[in-house]
């Protein structure tokens, strides 16, 4: 079942949820209107800046006011707040190129999403903010180079996965030192649980959100820390989301407990709100209820397309589960259901967006930009041969749609093809085919996670000899640096996540062929 096209019992039901999500979140123009301009005894910026959804000629810059981070109402007041911005050709601010006002609403948590236009393409920007007598910290960020253009290269780092509990964001500092071009995170920017993980270094700040104002405080928890902080002030992110910014294991309007989708809508389109308040998005992703458009495409001039996708609101539901109340546990083995060749994880028209996207790039590199390992996975006692298990959740649940990807991916003669994902938390390089003992058609590469702690690095290599890579003991992120000739996969890892700070050093790193799909050892 799609979520994509309603019925007039799910508008009805879309209408319900965004009303009591309390869901207005287009921007308001500041005219001859009355806003607040309080005295505040905290500082605003608690929360940090950020920006993100780089083009030619501008980005999205954010920020969001909350003196008391820890409130739901931040401890801001129920008006809405002025906020000035400025973008500057040097870090010292000196040279403003752009500048403007725009309002923090309170029914928008007191965010602030600008679309800063007519900026020149392929350079480096700062900016910052001011409200109510203070000054926010300077942030670095950068526009895409012009479409077309010819580019020398992009360094780029992708993360998913950093659970506020399991381990502190040392790989952050690295990451900042690395100064990339584009950040992508990949999914699980939060953990919706209760507080008290087993072994946790630090805890959550409330309970199990469900709410808006729970999801306020919860984001407020994992934005405060100071080196996801410099994370977003020294580069452009893109995101998308995994399952926990609302619920584990969800997938369009179940959770893994639930046969209640009414209910769980109305959660999802709060989780959904508090998403957008919080990352720097364009106004064009804002939600409608319990529906947020979030596939969308990056070109980096002529060297790169960036395709971004969202596994979680569209997809099927999970295939051989049993009959009666929904059960814990994602493995399932070999049925007729999970090969259906209707099934979908990303639902018909985000699929139907994504193969047109991929037949008409032009670009040298085209990366997918999703939530997990997108090759099979082939889980279980590697004695027993004949027996295969998947996880549900991920592609393994959904095989008919890697196929018809991968073999667009082929047909359309596309362009140095590679799939990145998060989730697992684990390190994962392998080959994408047609079939197991096909040549290479792409690679795909899952880099590692922020803080969440993974597993054994075992996954049976004789059941799948596709994967080049697979080590679920270390934490960190990858960096693809990318140019017209030589291109490398680095996968980096810190020594202990679980100490406020450590070392890093490089795990595996992978050469990445012009014209030469597959995963090759640098």
């Amino acid at each position: 079942m799609s979520l994509y096209i309603p019925s007039i019992a799910r508008r009805q039901l879309l209408r319900g949820a965004a009303s009591l999500a309390g869901l207005a979140l287009a921007p308001a123009a500041i005219g001859g209107g009355m806003f607040a301009s309080p005295s505040l005894a905290d500082n605003p910026f608690s929360l940090g800046v950020a920006s993100g959804e780089p083009e030619a000629d501008g980005v999205v810059l954010w920020t969001r006011l909350a003196p008391k981070p820890f409130e739901p109402d931040g401890g801001m007041p129920p008006e809405p707040v002025a906020v000035a911005w400025e973008v500057a050709e040097d870090q010292s601010m000196r040279k403003v190129v752009r500048s403007g006002k725009a309002l923090a609403r309170p029914n928008a948590g007191h965010s602030v999403h600008v679309e800063v236009g007519g900026l020149k393409p392929g350079r480096e920007y700062w900016y910052r903010f001011t409200a109510v007598g203070a000054q926010s910290p300077v942030g670095r960020t950068r526009t895409a180079p012009a479409r077309g253009a010819v580019v020398d290269r992009l360094r780029l780092c992708f993360a998913s996965c950093q659970k506020y509990e399991a381990g502190f964001y040392s790989a952050y500092a690295h990451m900042v030192e690395e100064a990339p071009d584009l950040i992508l995170f990949l999914g699980d920017y939060i953990y919706e649980g209760n507080p008290g993980s087993k072994g946790a270094v630090r805890l959550h700040a409330n309970p199990e959100p469900k709410d808006v104002a729970g999801y306020r405080v919860r984001y407020a928890t994992y934005k405060s820390d100071p080196l996801l902080q410099a994370a977003h002030a020294i580069a452009p992110w893109m995101v998308t989301w995994d399952d926990h910014e609302v619920a584990n294991d969800y997938g369009a309007d179940r959770d893994q407990d639930s046969f209640d989708p009414a209910g769980f809508l109305r959660r999802r389109a709060a989780a959904y709100q508090v998403y957008y308040e919080h990352m720097p998005l364009r106004r064009r992703a804002a939600p409608v209820g319990p529906d947020m458009l979030l596939y969308r495409a990056l070109d980096w001039g002529s060297l790169a397309q960036i395709q971004m996708v969202d596994d979680r609101q569209y997809r099927d539901g999970k295939p051989c589960q049993p009959a009666g109340p929904p059960k814990r546990g994602k493995l399932i083995g070999d049925c007729e259901e999970r090969r259906d060749p209707t099934r979908s994880i990303l639902g018909k028209p985000q699929e139907a967006w994504l193969l047109d996207a991929l037949a008409s790039s032009k670009a040298q590199w085209n990366l997918l930009a999703q939530q997990t390992l997108m090759a099979e996975l082939q889980l279980g006692d590697p004695a027993q041969q004949t027996t295969r298990f998947y996880s549900s959740d991920g592609w393994d649940g959904y095989p008919a749609n890697r196929a018809r990807i991968v073999e667009r991916w082929r047909e359309a003669k596309v362009s140095n093809p590679i799939a990145l994902g998060g989730d697992i938390h684990a390190f994962a390089a392998a080959n994408l085919t047609e079939t197991l003992d096909g040549p290479p058609v792409a690679a795909t590469f899952v880099g590692g996670s922020i803080s969440s702690l993974g597993g054994e690095s075992d996954v049976f290599a004789a059941k799948n000899p596709h994967i080049k890579q697979f080590d679920g003991k270390v934490r960190g992120y990858g960096r693809l640096d990318l140019t017209p000739k030589d291109s490398r996969m680095t996968f980096r890892t810190v020594e202990n996540a679980l100490v406020a700070t450590s070392p890093i050093r490089d795990l595996a790193s992978f050469a990445l062929e012009n014209g030469r799909p597959g995963v090759h050892r640098a």
